[in-house]
């Protein structure tokens, strides 16, 4: 397909959206390449390759960590967990805004939850309550599900894709510990890119479309996914998926080598013609010991107004 003939979207750029700490999460310390962050009741260590400097606090408040990440150090990378003072359960209860939810320690450091994202959620919720009518809102490589319990939260019908059938299940748990197992939400177990595909052929609509694709996966049928090669056309049939009175388009990319000026010029070329807005930058965690900023993710939303 070649490029789109006609008005790029308004842009606004570099966006900075930071989260700052709160009692249930907080970045409490970061430096000398490990991050040390509080997620409910427990102190965790995990490694943060950006973490270049030093850190604030001395080692005793890091050696008050409950929980600390060993092994390979990459985004995906496998390791395990040693618990310096008590073993702990593989799950722990969290809240955000109110919802309930399920912190858990995986094989792959991350802990259920990605908390830069709450910029995104708030923004969503927003959306979705002043629009005062049905929205549709389609989270695409939705993981653990907060942003689905977030949507049907604000009054939104959600449907929640994932290739992972283990992350399905999580989603069903959080659901249910949120008292939310009333909303409408459909749980999908399925490649995203095969799933909009379909929903482009069908003639399915959506008026909020959250994409957080990791840098590398695999589909439950053992589909690849590369962001550099796939995200282009996913991007493309994400806008033929749009309803006809659109609200947003969330693309959340995570570690890569490119700037947050690669996908924001790959969404506005992909919404042309369609007026809004792109705005692009980077999800920040501000630290609480010494205020630093520490970069999560790169960012991209076209919004309609």
């Amino acid at each position: 397909m070649g490029r789109r003939a006609g008005p790029l979207p308004d842009e606004r750029l570099p966006v900075i959206l930071e989260v700052q700490p709160d009692d249930e999460y907080a970045l409490l310390d970061s430096g000398g390449g490990r991050k040390l962050e509080q997620y409910g009741p427990y102190r965790i260590i995990r490694p943060e390759g950006q973490a270049i400097w030093q850190p604030a606090w001395n080692a005793t408040e890091w050696e008050k960590a409950d929980a600390v990440f060993t092994g390979d150090t990459d985004e995906e990378g496998m390791g395990r967990w040693r618990f310096p003072a008590a073993p702990l359960g593989e799950t722990w209860p969290m809240r955000h805004e109110g919802i309930a939810y399920l912190g858990r320690f995986t094989s792959f450091r991350h802990v259920g939850v990605f908390p830069e994202q709450a910029t995104h959620w708030a923004h969503m919720r927003g959306l979705i309550e002043e629009a005062r009518r049905p929205i549709k809102v389609l989270n695409l490589f939705g993981y653990t599900g907060l942003a689905s319990l977030v949507a049907a939260q604000a009054g939104a019908q959600v449907t929640h894709v994932d290739a992972s059938k283990k992350a399905i299940g999580w989603a069903r748990e959080n659901q249910e510990m949120a008292g939310l197992s009333d909303r409408p939400i459909r749980w999908i177990c399925e490649d995203a890119v095969k799933f909009a595909e379909r929903e482009a052929r069908r003639g399915n609509g959506y008026d909020i479309i959250l994409l957080d694709p990791p840098a590398y996966g695999r589909g439950p049928k053992g589909e690849v996914w590369q962001l550099f090669e796939d995200l282009p056309a996913l991007v493309e049939t994400c806008r033929a998926i749009l309803s006809p009175k659109p609200l947003a388009v969330v693309l959340t990319a995570y570690s890569i080598r490119a700037s947050f000026f690669a996908i924001h010029a790959l969404m506005r070329d992909s919404f042309v013609g369609m007026g809004g807005r792109v705005e692009s930058g980077e999800l920040v965690i501000r630290e609480k010991s010494a205020g630093r900023a520490l970069s999560t993710s790169l960012f991209s939303r076209w919004v309609a107004r």
